[in-house]
């Protein structure tokens, strides 16, 4: 059996024979002498014994666990491209018609919730984990659907109970955008933290992309969500038509008198009724 051997001057390894074990001799590399090791010195690693039942010939009978890798299949792609597609062109076709109708909107953002949180989550999930599947995973995506829709509920009735509007998000302003977002956007965060032990930064991308989605179709649609989007501010009363004042023309000469016949040699005179 060999022995294996370093030389100690140029750290070169070789091995040799087990019958030189203990004696001197020059390194083939270098010629420094140095010792074989005896072999009672030589170290060996066993490997670690297999805890668990085992067969006749004393091997484990466990078969390790597999890692399964899930990815989205062609079909899941597909669908998601599709129906990208059809949702975008039925907002164009809202915002050509005049706008969504009310009772669309809440609908809207609670039927996006979910295939974008799914979506979302197959992106950013960590691959060195093993991820959500199957009915485990569409239940922590329902839940946090609704947590993502719930968030532009809030931003429909706070703004409009504090300040006392009846005409709801069309009448929000700039500085209630900029109120009620960050809002949104920490619950939003929480929640796809709390569903999918995601990251914050992560988290924070999850609920990003559906907002992000959802105010661009909103917008695409013509869906009133404040006085910051063009033709989102309430209809008013047209203004009173302008009458141009007329233009002034040459005065009318006044109408001329009738000829009086003349009488004798003298100017006309004109006769007087009896």
């Amino acid at each position: 059996m060999a022995i294996t051997v370093t030389c100690p001057g140029c750290l070169k390894r070789f091995s040799v024979s087990d019958k030189f074990a203990g004696k001197t001799g020059p390194c083939p590399n270098c010629q420094k002498q140095l010792k074989i090791p005896e072999k009672a010195d030589e170290v060996v690693i066993h490997a670690p014994d297999e805890a668990g039942p085992k067969d006749s010939k004393g091997r484990s009978i466990f078969k390790p666990i597999r890692r399964e890798e899930v990815k989205l299949s062609l079909p899941v792609i597909m669908t998601v491209a599709l129906s990208s597609l059809v949702i975008t062109g039925l907002a164009l076709g809202l915002g050509l018609s005049g706008g969504p109708p009310t009772v669309l909107l809440p609908l809207g953002a609670l039927t996006l919730a979910f295939p974008l949180a799914f979506l979302g989550y197959w992106f950013l999930r960590d691959d060195e984990k093993a991820g959500y599947t199957g009915k485990e995973l569409l239940i922590r995506c329902g839940i946090c659907g609704v947590v993502f829709a719930a968030t532009w509920g809030i931003y429909g009735f706070l703004p409009s109970y504090i300040n006392g509007n009846t005409g709801g998000m069309v009448e929000n302003t700039s500085f209630d955008l900029a109120i009620f977002v960050p809002v949104m956007v920490a619950l939003g965060t929480f929640a796809a933290l709390a569903a999918f032990e995601l990251e914050i930064a992560s988290s924070l991308l999850l609920y990003m992309l559906y907002f992000g989605v959802t105010l661009f179709l909103a917008w695409l649609s013509g869906a009133g969500l404040g006085d910051f989007m063009p033709g989102s501010s309430p209809a008013s009363a047209p203004p009173p038509a302008r009458v141009a004042p007329a233009t002034p023309g040459p005065t009318p000469a006044p109408p001329a008198s009738p000829a009086m016949p003349p009488s004798g040699d003298g100017p006309a005179i004109p006769k007087l009724l009896q």
